[in-house]
């Protein structure tokens, strides 16, 4: 199952994000993935893990078990970069071992001060507070994204984390629209008004952070995990299924595409078994009902300023 974009590509509606995801376990992890089923992988230069992805790419493209363009390969341009737009997406594509990517996105609607391309540091100044850059402008940068596409490195390019205000703004400048914009929603960080102004005009949502973070955000930012939530144990019950399979056909069920990590093979699978039910209405009416307004990812944790404030 694909989604449309606004450019005529499609996208897979179920990925694999590759984010926190170890050197060492990559390669067994995307090879079984596209074994599974897998079409669509989900990376950042900010991931510092392209490399590695391009490695287990390379091997599978080898090998003979699948070709470049039965895959979608998602990267995302980081903030340090957006003066230097065009040598961080060849940045990317070198370490991926890719001529091209589906689709590159801005990372997050900030440029921060420049640490070198592809470094992806986050600099703070003496007090611990991120370096924001203020005479780069996000028009700026989604102009030289656009850029991208002419010249042939990129099909598609998006944004990430932008809110209404933001994706009306680019909305208005851009000469190509934005196919996506990545965000993080699961059940317990619905965003509805936010997804459905996207979806509204055009612009096609991916959850990231769709199973609510579960223990990766757990360890890193102390947030609880929607995976725990009593009332989708007892849908999962009622469907036969894991609590992580309704979370991921809900967010199918909202037209968004999901990509959901994880470093265990048997998750994978799991992950990737959701194309067999229907939630009834009724039961996505019941799961509307345990939103919380629950933001799960928070970089202010690392970067001394909330810019969701």
């Amino acid at each position: 199952m694909s989604i449309a974009l606004n450019d005529g590509f499609k996208i897979p509606i179920v990925g694999l994000g590759v984010w926190r995801m170890e050197g060492k376990d990559i390669r067994d992890l995307i090879i079984n993935a596209i074994k599974i089923g897998y079409r669509h992988f989900d990376c950042a230069a900010d991931y510092k893990n392209e490399a590695e992805v391009g490695e287990a790419l390379a091997e599978a493209f080898k090998s003979g078990l699948v070709k470049r363009e039965e895959l979608f390969i998602t990267t995302k341009l980081w903030n340090s970069d957006h003066g230097h737009v065009v040598e961080a997406c060849r940045d990317s594509l070198k370490k991926l071992q890719l001529d091209y990517l589906d689709l590159y996105l801005v990372h997050f609607p900030v440029a921060t001060k420049h640490t070198g391309v592809g470094e992806t540091d986050s600099a703070l100044d003496k007090d611990g507070v991120l370096e924001i850059d203020t005479t780069i402008s996000l028009e700026t940068t989604w102009h030289n994204m656009e850029n991208l596409v002419s010249m042939g490195l990129v099909r598609s390019i998006g944004i990430s984390n932008y809110d209404i205000f933001l994706t009306r703004d680019c909305l208005a400048y851009a000469k190509l629209k934005p196919a996506v914009n990545q965000i993080e929603t699961h059940p317990y960080f619905q965003r509805d008004s936010l997804v459905k102004f996207c979806q509204k005009h055009g612009i096609c949502v991916t959850a990231h952070t769709s199973l609510g973070g579960a223990v990766a955000n757990t360890e890193w930012f102390g947030t609880v995990s929607c995976l725990d939530d009593p009332i989708l144990k007892g849908l999962a019950e009622k469907y036969k299924k894991t609590v992580a399979q309704i979370v991921i056909k809900w967010g199918m069920q909202r037209n968004t595409v999901v990509i959901p990590k994880t470093s265990k093979v048997e998750r994978l699978k799991e992950n990737f078994q959701v194309f067999d039910f229907e939630l009834s209405k009724e039961d996505m009416d019941v799961i509307k009902s345990v939103d919380r307004k629950y933001r799960t990812n928070q970089p202010a944790k690392f970067w001394g300023i909330d810019l969701y404030a």
